[in-house]
């Protein structure tokens, strides 16, 4: 009988049921906030990972008044829970100008563009004013204007300021290039060559006659590795409320920062190959994987329940195989006597924000249940 069966028996579990470690998640925030507090610069999280009003009220006791998401329907769904300063880390996408138009009705709202032809549709469209950042790639390779290209970057910059409804904020980037670091001095490096690259861009704009331009960053692991946030105005890390196994093998967090984990049933086990299934697939652990030491595919480690909180990570029982329901757990001697039929596993995501976006709710281990967005909202 595993430790995470006395949990099943006290709170019904039945299913794949994320487990959120609350004491540990509120560490994680405090940590952050304090870290942005004690380097002046404004903590903006994203609340992409976790997309739970009530979690996300749970960061107004470490001051947090400003957030970020990733989507329209996701702004309205925090502006209808009293969120009134709100930035959409996403280009924007013209088909939802409506949404658009509803969400510069009723908070402060903050857009990302890279192109004129947006600006000028915005120009065009909008009711009311809406802060502008332009979207820059400073290695990524995703979306934004390379940052190298200062004169792309100038009339952006300029185009915005002509118009009476858009205020140019500034900068904004996200590093998500330090996902693929090898060490955590490699993540120091893309931070520091981050900062540098946004800086040479304000500067250049700063020559041209545009004085006021804000610096925003906002990756989980150069936020959580780094210390000096010189030059840079705003953070907008959104893992690191949970963290997950790709972030401690990264180096930007330890295992015991790692506050959520999915319940899975077992259903089977087979003695011939050392290995259980749990009732847990692609659709409740997602398709993310890290690599161990033999190259082989991870996607998710076995961890225990230790006084009503996650025990280590068990790298001896990793998960080497999902379908669409089911997961393989390699698991050795020892677990494999332990492990009975229907008792329940818990398996550490590698990846905590696509993990939880399979997830309708959250139960903790004091047994509360806490719902995550429902859907679009009108």
């Amino acid at each position: 009988m595993t430790e995470a069966s006395d949990l099943q028996r006290s709170l019904g579990i039945v299913r794949p049921t994320l487990i959120l470690d609350k004491n540990r998640m509120l560490r994680n925030v405090e940590k952050m906030a304090r870290k942005a507090e004690a380097a002046g610069v404004r903590f903006r999280p994203h609340f992409k990972t976790h997309q739970s009003a009530e979690i996300g009220n749970w960061f107004k006791d470490f001051g947090v008044d400003e957030i970020t998401v990733s989507s329209l329907d996701m702004a309205l769904y925090f502006a209808s829970h009293g969120w009134s300063d709100i930035t959409v880390a996403f280009l924007v996408n013209m088909l939802e100008i409506e949404k658009i138009h509803k969400l510069a009705r009723d908070v402060k709202l903050n857009l990302l563009v890279d192109s004129e032809q947006v600006i000028s549709a915005l120009d065009t469209s909008l009711k009311h004013q809406v802060g502008m950042w332009i979207k820059v790639d400073t290695g990524y390779g995703r979306t934004g204007v390379l940052w190298d290209d200062f004169e792309c970057i100038l009339s952006l910059a300029r185009k915005i300021k002509n118009s009476p409804k858009l205020n140019f904020l500034g900068l904004l980037t996200h590093a998500g290039h330090s996902y693929k670091a090898n060490s955590v001095d490699d993540i120091h490096r893309i931070h520091a060559q981050t900062v540098a690259r946004l800086s040479a861009i304000k500067d250049h704009l700063k020559s041209n006659n545009i004085q006021t331009c804000e610096i925003s960053i906002g990756d989980t692991p150069t936020c959580s590795v780094a210390n000096n946030f010189d030059g840079v105005d705003e953070i907008r890390p959104g893992n690191f409320v949970f963290y997950d196994l790709m972030q401690e093998k990264l180096g930007s967090c330890t295992e015991d920062e790692i506050a959520v984990a999915v319940a899975c049933p077992v259903i089977g086990k087979y003695k011939d190959r050392k290995q259980v299934a749990v009732y847990g697939g692609l659709v409740h652990l997602s398709n993310a994987h890290i690599l161990d030491e033999n190259g082989r595919q991870i996607f998710g480690y076995v961890t225990s329940l230790e006084n009503r909180t996650f025990g280590p990570v068990n790298r001896k029982a990793p998960v080497v195989s999902l379908t669409q329901e089911h997961g393989i757990i390699q698991v050795d001697d020892k677990l494999f006597n332990e492990i009975e039929i229907a008792d329940l596993l818990l398996v550490f995501p590698v990846h905590s924000c696509l993990t939880c976006n399979l997830h309708k709710e959250y139960m903790t281990l004091e047994g509360e249940v806490i719902y995550v967005v429902s859907g679009p909202q009108s």
